[in-house]
């Protein structure tokens, strides 16, 4: 299949190493944004015909979505054959659905734009609800999940603890146990988990914390999909060495690391934070923090998806 790649600009380094698994270049496109804010998107090259991948992640969201669109349009418009919009993080994909009364659906939104206007397939990572494919019709949805790379990777970080049995992978909240128990059933023989739970008395009342499982004198590994402000993670890593923990980790696909993020991370007594790149790192990030690239898988599922093969087996390889 003749087929090209594009970075859109949101996340320049992620998509060489995508070209650079391939072992093709990127395409030559002109982006750019007037003195307005207005963004413009320009292909240098011929794309009648061929099946083109267009990389941009959409954090900020604002600008990034309106560029792939406009790239999406573009496309369209000079005759691509299949166009699949790569986005690593799917901006507004935790507002899935309708928490209170006359407010959006905001990834319906998107989704229902995507495949508006001619939006072939979809590639993302770790979206913070499968279901949000639901919101598809006629554009395929192809999921990649960032836990066969970071197993890996961990399986050589905690490989002391590992052995000793004194690793706990720890779910930040009832919601996240499925992904928890799935890193602890692939690092660890007895599958050690603990649990936060949270509290309110009121709504709108700051959560009280409790923990579930043992932790003393435990390696704590705390996953989730995303971090963003970091509070919420400051303060279970609190509760964790309360509880007696004798280190501290975290791991998200997602940094998003807003606000006062990075200093909120420096405070707290997390020892180090695993992140992906999925969001450009083109940025300083706190020395607690470790990026751990998942340009390979992205590469190996485009190559599949141009040769026809399943994608399945890039999460049974772990």
């Amino acid at each position: 299949m003749d087929y090209r790649i594009f970075s859109l600009g949101s996340n320049d380094g992620l998509s060489k190493k995508i070209s650079e698994r391939l072992g093709v270049p990127l395409g030559k496109i002109q982006c750019k944004t007037f003195s307005d804010g207005e963004q413009y998107v320009q292909f240098q090259e011929n794309l009648r015909g061929k099946s083109i991948f267009l990389v941009q992640s959409t954090n900020p969201p604002s600008d990034n979505w309106t560029r792939l669109f406009l790239a999406i349009d573009a496309a369209r418009g000079a005759s691509a054959h299949e166009i699949t919009a790569v986005i690593p993080y799917f901006g507004y994909a935790r507002q899935d659905r309708k928490d209170r009364p006359r407010e959006p659906i905001s990834a319906r939104v998107f989704a229902v734009t995507l495949e508006a206007i001619g939006t072939n397939r979809l590639l993302t990572m770790d979206l913070h609800n499968d279901a949000i494919g639901g919101f598809f019709r006629t554009t395929n949805v192809d999921y990649l999940y960032a836990r066969p790379v970071f197993i890996s990777y961990f399986k050589d970080i905690f490989k002391d603890a590992i052995e000793k049995d004194e690793l706990v992978v720890v779910s930040p909240d009832a919601g996240g146990v499925v992904r928890a128990q799935s890193y602890a059933k692939r690092l660890m023989k007895s599958a050690e988990l603990a649990i936060i739970h949270k509290e309110r008395d009121m709504p709108n009342q700051v959560a009280r914390m409790k923990l579930i499982g043992d932790v003393k004198s435990k390696v704590t590994l705390v996953v989730d999909d995303m971090i963003d402000t970091c509070g919420t993670l400051a303060t279970a890593a609190t509760l964790l060495v309360e509880n007696g923990a004798r280190e501290v980790y975290a791991a998200a696909t997602h940094g998003i690391l807003s606000g006062q993020a990075l200093s909120v991370i420096d405070r707290s007594p997390i020892k180090k934070v695993f992140i992906t790149d999925t969001i450009s790192n083109d940025r300083t990030l706190s020395p607690k923090i470790e990026v751990v690239s998942v340009g390979g898988i992205f590469g190996d599922a485009i190559q599949r998806i141009t040769n026809g093969e399943s994608l399945s087996a890039l999460f049974e390889a772990e």
